[in-house]
């Protein structure tokens, strides 16, 4: 009954409704540009290559780019306008390419991804920040348990919604379709709580100034400094198995490639069902130590898909890992938000999220490099083996009794409601 209490009180807090209402709306705005995207330009290639890969790199190239300034203009600005500006902007530049593929070229459906994708580095810090501004921190990691598992159900149910639509109405209806829903996400977010008003600082300070002194709070942080260790060595072991999930079915399973969509709908609802878990556990666990037990799991369940040559035992293993990456990444959230001042909380993630994803990338264009010289099982192994650096980097974390006092002394404060 008291996580039933806790988990309706956190139903009632005006900014949980505000944005879950948004991610909805963004979320299926997102699948749709995503798949409609990737099938327009397989159809206008004729399944060229290079032309798909293009949508990776304007999709993901804006993290590394522009996740330390979004981050930096997210303490700046204020977040609520932010996030709403954002979303309107997106759906602004979906239909200037809808206008283009009217009267210009095909190819502005790249616009369309990279401008999102830029956006999307400013209004994520900053729905971050309005995280720590309205979500009691007794609730956060319940709060961030509901919004991955949220995430997690899209995974499934986005790549069909996206091909179905794409199928049925072609390109110009399916970016219409995200249009409308980018604008539908911004007026849900209108009814956040107002932005706090901030006091005017007596020294102004620049954007670069400010850039520095991030780097320099998460520098002088033992805990965000340990764990932006442990960003690099997961962003490593994921980046390193990422590609080569095709090469488990067709070599080590012996199967068609076409099997692959079974392995990733088995990693799917698995998600569902670690959000729903992690959800359960929030209120018992604290976060230092779900992530930790989350990634000792995944080790164990990747070393087995590196290894096995049975379908079900890989089958097993690929859930055990889909299992557990809801509770990874919504510690790794929590402990951000709990573990940073408000006035720092966009620039911290702005400095945190590149060393997972430049790990992550970097692994990713070695891997077929590695495959190749190495084998597809030992490849697997170096990958299970940085999931476990990465737990041995967080020990110190978590036998600190300072962290475990401050994190149960946060699970029992009592819950605001806005």
């Amino acid at each position: 009954m008291a996580k039933d209490s806790s988990l309706s009180e956190l139903l009632r807090n005006r900014f949980v409704r505000a944005i879950l209402v948004s991610g909805l709306f963004l979320q299926i705005g997102i699948w749709v540009r995503n798949f409609s995207v990737l099938l327009f330009v397989m159809e206008m290639t004729n399944e060229d290559p290079f032309a798909v890969s293009m949508i990776s790199v304007a999709e993901f190239a804006p993290i590394f780019i522009f996740s330390i300034i979004g981050g930096a203009f997210a303490d700046r600005w204020r977040p609520k306008r932010t996030m709403i500006g954002c979303d309107f902007l997106s759906a602004i530049s979906v239909f200037v390419v809808l206008t283009c593929l009217a009267f210009a070229t095909w190819k502005a459906v790249f616009f369309a991804m990279l401008i999102s994708a830029i956006l999307s580095q400013f209004s994520q810090p900053s729905g971050m920040k309005l995280f720590k501004q309205h979500v009691p921190e007794a609730m956060l990691q319940m709060g961030m348990s509901i919004y991955q598992t949220m995430f997690a159900l899209f995974m499934i149910i986005g790549p069909v919604i996206g091909t179905f639509v794409f199928q049925q109405y072609g390109i110009t209806i399916s970016l219409a379709i995200t249009g409308v829903m980018f604008v539908l996400s911004a007026v849900a977010l209108w009814f956040l709580p107002a932005d706090k008003k901030v006091e005017e600082k007596e020294e102004k300070t620049t954007i670069i100034e400010e850039l520095i002194q991030g780097f320099n709070y998460v520098k002088k942080s033992r805990f965000l400094t340990i764990l932006g260790g442990n960003f690099f060595a997961a962003g490593i072991a994921v980046g390193t198995i990422q590609p080569l999930g095709i090469f488990i079915v067709t070599e080590r399973l012996g199967l068609d490639k076409e099997f692959l969509q079974w392995f990733l709908a088995v990693n799917g609802v698995a998600m569902i069902m670690g959000g729903g878990i992690a959800l359960a556990l929030s209120k018992k666990i604290p976060p230092i130590r779900m992530l930790a037990f989350g990634m000792a799991v995944n080790a164990v369940g990747i070393s087995i898909i590196g290894l096995s040559e049975i379908i079900w035992l890989s089958l097993a293993a690929q859930f055990l890992t889909g299992l557990m990456m809801p509770a990874i990444q919504i510690s790794i959230n929590t402990m951000i938000l709990q573990n940073s001042e408000e006035a720092f909380v966009g620039r911290v993630n702005g400095i945190m999220t590149p060393l997972f994803m430049g790990a992550m990338v970097l692994m990713m264009s070695l891997a077929g490099i590695l495959k190749t010289s190495l084998g597809l099982v030992l490849t697997y192994q170096i990958s299970a083996i940085f999931m476990i650096v990465g737990i041995v980097l967080v020990i110190p974390l978590i036998i600190d009794k300072t962290v475990n006092k401050d994190q149960e002394k946060v699970k029992t404060q009592g819950p605001e409601v806005y």
